[in-house]
């Protein structure tokens, strides 16, 4: 079983508690059909949970297969630097089956951040660095493709379905 090589720090988008027993890490991409599936599974552990469980979520765009999955990415890090990482993660996902920059750029509006801000960002790669680092921390912990899970820093090669997951986190805690 593959671990996390890259601890969770305060560089990490993060929610939870920092002394919550169990720590789930998620990398994903914004784009893939099957991290848009675990979105809401990921959303009703941290409910069901609550101060039991810490999340955090880091980039790992698969490129090749998904064309916004990087502007996707560098576009959430740009909500970051407003404050605003978790709304816009989450309003990436769920408008995950219309991504393109067009929209993108209308989520930002949303969320009352500058859409052309995010134009400059995005056509000079402000961002890029930090989806790289993340990117490659998921590669050195052994990701290969999306989501990946480690669940206190053990790799969950379990499927991504709550019962599963639910379970999984239950015996991290302890209960």
């Amino acid at each position: 079983m593959a671990k996390l090589r890259v601890p969770v720090t305060q560089l990490d988008h993060i929610l939870g508690d920092d002394n919550a027993p169990v720590t789930v890490v998620e990398y994903g991409d914004y784009e893939c059909p099957h991290c848009g599936h675990a979105y809401p599974i990921i959303k009703a552990l941290q409910k069901r949970f609550g101060k039991q469980l810490r999340f955090a979520f880091r980039n790992f765009p698969l490129r090749e297969i998904h064309p916004y999955a990087e502007a996707a990415a560098e576009t959430a890090e740009f909500a970051a630097t407003h404050g605003k990482f978790w709304e816009m993660h989450d309003l990436i996902f769920e408008n995950q089956n219309s991504l393109s920059e067009q929209m993108l750029g209308g989520l930002v509006e949303s969320l009352t951040l500058d859409r052309q801000a995010l134009t400059v960002a995005l056509r000079s790669g402000a961002f890029a660095e930090r989806v790289r680092r993340d990117f490659s921390g998921g590669v050195r912990s052994g990701v290969n493709g999306t989501p990946t899970l480690f669940i206190n820093d053990q790799r969950h090669d379990g499927d991504f379905e709550l019962e599963t997951l639910r379970q999984a986190i239950s015996k991290a805690a302890g209960n």
